[in-house]
């Protein structure tokens, strides 16, 4: 009887150790998860997150051999802004500027490009996407963390605000654009701005308060929204105008989750009936196997705007969502395990012994190792995700924000 008294007090003890450790992942979903889901959770994410790091890593080694000489990733400052930001967000900060040169590199390529107004673009390259480019280098430059950069920032963060639309009569009103022409506003860009000004600590209520006026007239909810097309599924298009590149004024996916990511970082609260009504969209067209309503188009700037948005809001930062159905749905499990399983994988030979830089007395791999790598490809080539090195990037940011607490 005292050996069976033990024995339950040393697993009653186990689990309870358990249970500190992991109260970060508990914390992370809804206070009215029972708890039987709450331990199915811990368990999926204590057996997936080695997986997704080993991918994460193997990606971001494919990464590293494919920066030009000039420190650009495809001769494309996006591109290389968002390669950039997917190394220094990685979640056990195994690189930065000091340890991997390559990066500071880049970085200075990126500073090279600054514009007198500001903005960070090139002029050679038509369209030069003025805004585009400011507001993905603003995200790689705050993700530095390097004081150095505050008032390159600054400036820039300026200009993405300067490019705000401030006509309170126009139907673009709150709407920031590509920045190359004056009579195209959309939700992607706008995304971008409010992402870029969020992460580098540009909070401004005013920005905010416009954008949100945007967003409402991208809404498929005729209750916000005063243009005459709006429907009432509560999902997002591209633009004010009704535009939608899913046909018509259909609602779509990447516009969904970047609409709701907008709403979050623009201080809406979560309960607001905008809110709820695009939570309402996504749990009733929840999938990862394509981008919803668009099929394979846009399908990895989907995915790393789907995991940004969920990572985000509060009734799914945790990982899991409940559908339409009121089934729970690991959201990151599913997300993961389709980025897993897309990945292509590639090997090479180390040349020499590669030092881990995070531990100096340790190595990554001995000269004559294989290297594993892993990058990923769309074979739909609208809105260049043909460019493996642009949805890799967007691949591994989707990765480390779902995998972020």
């Amino acid at each position: 009887m005292h050996r069976s008294k033990c024995l339950l007090w040393t697993w009653v003890l186990f689990f309870a150790t358990e249970i500190l450790i992991t109260s970060s992942l508990f914390a992370q979903l809804s206070s009215n998860t029972d708890l039987a889901t709450t331990f199915d959770y811990y368990e999926m994410r204590r057996e997936l997150n080695p997986r997704v790091l080993e991918t994460i890593d193997q990606g971001l080694r494919w990464l590293e051999i494919q920066q030009g000489s000039d420190g650009l990733f495809h001769n494309h400052p996006g591109i290389t802004a968002l390669a950039i930001t997917a190394f220094l967000k990685h979640p056990e900060g195994k690189y930065s500027e000091t340890t991997h040169k390559f990066i500071k590199k880049s970085i200075e390529a990126l500073i090279k490009l600054k514009q007198d107004d500001g903005g960070i673009y090139d002029l050679t390259k038509q369209p030069a996407l003025p805004n585009y480019n400011t507001s993905v280098s603003v995200m790689a430059l705050a993700a530095t963390k390097n004081s150095d950069y505050d008032s390159i920032i600054k400036e820039a963060q300026d200009f993405i605000k300067g490019q705000q639309v401030s006509d309170s009569d126009s139907r673009y009103y709150g709407g920031i654009g590509y920045g190359s022409r004056s009579d195209v506003y959309d939700l992607s860009n706008l995304t971008y701005a409010i992402q870029a000004l969020k992460d580098s600590g540009g909070d401004d209520d005013e920005v905010w308060g416009k954008a949100v006026q945007f967003l409402e007239r991208c809404q498929n909810r005729s209750e916000s929204n005063d243009r005459e097309w709006a429907g009432d599924d509560g999902g997002f298009v591209y633009a004010p105008t009704g535009e939608s590149k899913a046909g018509g004024t259909k609602s779509y996916g990447s516009m969904t989750y970047a609409g709701l990511l907008s709403f979050v970082h623009a201080k809406v609260d979560p309960t607001d009936p905008r809110v709820e009504a695009a939570y309402h969209w996504i749990r009733n067209n929840y999938r990862v196997d394509e981008n919803p309503g668009m099929d394979q188009q846009g399908l990895y700037y989907h995915y790393h705007t789907m995991a940004k948005a969920l990572s985000a809001y509060d009734q799914t930062k945790g990982g899991s969502l409940t559908d339409a159905q009121g089934q729970t749905r690991f959201w990151f499990k599913d997300l993961a395990e389709e980025l897993i399983e897309r990945k292509i994988t590639d090997q090479l030979t180390a040349k020499e012994d590669v030092p881990d830089p995070a531990n100096s007395d340790q190595l990554l791999f001995k000269k004559g190792e294989n290297v594993e790598l892993a990058y990923w490809r769309n074979d739909e080539s609208r809105w260049m995700e043909r460019d493996t090195v642009l949805v890799t990037a967007y691949a591994i940011l989707a990765l480390e924000a779902g995998l972020r607490p």
